[in-house]
Order: structure tokens, then sequence, then C-alpha cells
């Protein structure tokens, strides 16, 4: 297969994460050229190249190739190899950045993956690790991914800039994904979240809870937001608070919001009770644009659907995030799977925003360095 194929080849730094994981499932080697060649500091920034070092050490016998100044990148992957691993990742961007990569990898492994994952857990530009442990693992189990060795553990916070955090992420191995109906959101049920402080007052954690809880109690009796305050070496190296909140509905869908406090020495202070309001407000905006997922995890559903067996499998969406629109080009790029996308109206759901429909046939991507047991 890997012989046959045809090299692709793109221009520019977007999307570099989706290529290479699409490149790694589907065995296509890449080419990525002119990597921000205009710029007076031109080529693969730190988070980009510690990216690539993390996809080369969760697979086996990657050929990886990058010119003097950065600007092109030449990747042709191996197998995915997994079992236990460590790995830095740039404090310039959070944990998510990676986790969210790893996420779409890991149920394709040779080994089982178990990874510990140091940096930065809570910034304002990647998903929490909260979040993705929220949404993407339940996310994973409707596809058969599932078993008690699926984890994501938080054993230190660490807030922008300086980070000091650490996780633990861990995932079974599936030969094949099962096809998914999952066209009916339902009706909330409950609201749980996470407020968390650290290397500031624990109270700060106390005040953010109120806020939210006064815009929510008014929409539904059953909230309950837990307050983590880390101390010690736990706590990472810079100071910090935010909060991820999380909706649940009857049919086991989970809409997620997320804030963090500004990084320490940029911009203005923000105050707890407005980060709590804030990211209430959030949330109410993410159930209105529903869906059976969120947004944060519509490329992960997509791309587990694409690899499912050869059957069909259906996702109700909100509104396409841009990420997730150029997701559907890479797919049909690197697999050649069209989606067929229906679009469904306010009206027509009787609530929230505009829905889409989006369903596909699998390919039937088999796992194959796993044997039958």
């Amino acid at each position: 297969m890997a012989g046959e194929a045809t090299c692709l080849s793109y221009t520019g730094c977007n999307f570099l994460r989706q290529r290479l994981v699409l490149a790694t499932l589907s065995g296509r080697p890449l080419k990525i050229r002119k990597i921000r060649a205009k710029e007076e500091d031109p080529g693969l920034r730190d988070f980009e190249a510690s990216f690539i070092r993390l996809i080369d050490k969760v697979t086996n016998g990657s050929r990886i190739e990058i010119n003097q100044t950065g600007t092109t990148l030449y990747y042709q992957p191996g197998l995915l190899y997994g079992g236990s691993l460590e790995h830095d990742c740039s404090p310039s961007r959070g944990i998510g950045y990676y986790l969210e990569s790893l996420l779409c990898l890991a149920p394709f492994m040779k080994h089982p993956l178990k990874i510990v994952l140091r940096g930065v857990t809570n910034d304002q530009v990647d998903p929490s690790v909260d979040v993705l442990k929220a949404t993407a693992l339940p996310l994973l189990k409707k596809f058969g991914i599932d078993g008690e060795s699926l984890e994501i553990k938080i054993s230190r916070r660490g807030m922008p800039p300086k980070g000091g955090g650490e996780i633990l992420f861990a995932c079974p191995v599936r030969k094949v994904l099962q096809p998914v109906q999952f066209t009916d959101p339902g009706k909330i049920k409950r609201i749980r979240g996470t407020a968390y402080s650290v290397r500031v007052s624990p109270q700060m954690a106390n005040r953010m809870v109120e806020s939210a809880r006064g815009i929510l109690n008014k929409f539904l009796p059953d909230i309950y937001i837990y307050t983590d305050h880390m101390k010690g070496v736990n706590s990472g190296k810079s100071p910090g608070f935010g909060m991820c909140l999380t909706a649940e509905t009857i049919n086991g869908t989970i809409l997620s919001a997320e804030l963090a406090s500004n990084p320490q020495g940029q911009g203005a202070t923000v105050l707890p009770e407005e980060l709590g309001q804030n990211c209430a407000k959030l949330l109410l905006e993410e159930i209105y644009r529903g869906g059976c997922v969120d947004s944060t995890n519509q490329s992960l559903a997509l791309l587990l659907m694409t690899l499912g067996q050869r059957d069909v499998s259906k996702v109700l969406l909100g509104p396409l995030s841009p990420y997730t629109i150029e997701f559907l080009r890479h797919l049909r790029s690197f697999f050649q799977i069209m989606f067929k996308i229906e679009t469904k109206t306010a009206e027509e759901e009787h609530m929230g925003g505009e829905k889409v429909l989006m369903t596909c046939v699998g390919i039937g991507f088999c796992n194959l360095s796993k044997t039958m047991r």
C-alpha cells in the first residue's frame, strides 16, 4: 500500500496536525512546503517540532526530513507502535494540542498506548485536558473503544507561561470500530464542572462556582461543580485559575465549555466572578449550537466514522467549525471518502441553531498489527 501511495503535497503551516495524523493512518507520504516562508522567523515553531517528535515516538520506522530553514517537511509514516512513553510538550501550546491527535491515533497502535505528557494542562488556546477527559473519552466509547485501560489522569496542573503540568493518557487498541447512529442529542439532564486554581487563593475557585451557578440555576437544579485546588509540586510553575463545564443529556451527549485566566503578566486581570459567568454563558452558547458531539470533538467523531466498518454511520453535529471543514477536505484527499451533509433547520429540530446531519459509509479500516485473540 505505502509503496504505491502517491506523495501528497501541501503548502503552509496551517492544519499541520491534521495532515500528519491522516498521513500516519492512511500510510501515505506527505510533503509540506513553504512553512512560514515569508515571515521574519521562517520554518516550524517549537511546538510543531515537539509534535513531530511525538509522532516519531508513537510510530516505528517513520522517515522525517526537514530542511535547514525548517520550511519544508517530508514525512513517510511508519507503523503505529505505541507502548509506554513519555513526552515533554512545548509550553507555548497546551497539552490538549498533542492529546487531540493522540486520541485519533491511539486505538490503532500495535501495543496499547500509555503515555505521560508534561507541559501546560489548561490554557486559552487549546482544549484543556479536563474537557478532553469529559467529552472525548465518552465519544471513543460509543465507537467501541472502551475498557478499564481507557483513561486520562491529571497528576499535576500547569498554567502558561511556564507549565509544569503532567497527565497520563492510556488507551486500549481495537481491531475494528463499530458504526454509530447518533442523531438524537436528547434533553439536558445535568451539568457538571471543575473550577481549578493553582498558586492563587483557593477562594478563587469558590467565587467562580458561585457566579456560574447564579446563571445556570435558572435553567436546571442538578448542577455540581467541583473545586480543585492543587498545592505544592502539583500546582505547576505559574499561577492561574479557570473553569470547565459540561452539560450531559438523557441520551449521553456531552457538551462542554471552558475558560482560563490570562497568563501571568499578560493582558488584563480577570475577576473569578467574571470568568465564572462567561464560562456559563459559553456553555449555554454550546448547548444552543447543539448536536450530538460538541464543537471540540467534531473532527474526532468524523474520523472514527470514516475508519469504521463498511456500514452507515450517522452523527448530528452543530454548525461545523472551520477546523472541521478543512478536516473533511483532508479526509477526501487521504481516504477518498465523502460525507453526505444534510442541514437541519432550527424549526425541524425544535431547538437551538442549525444542525448538520453527517452520514458516511466507513472504509473498513482494520488494525493489522493487532492479532485476533
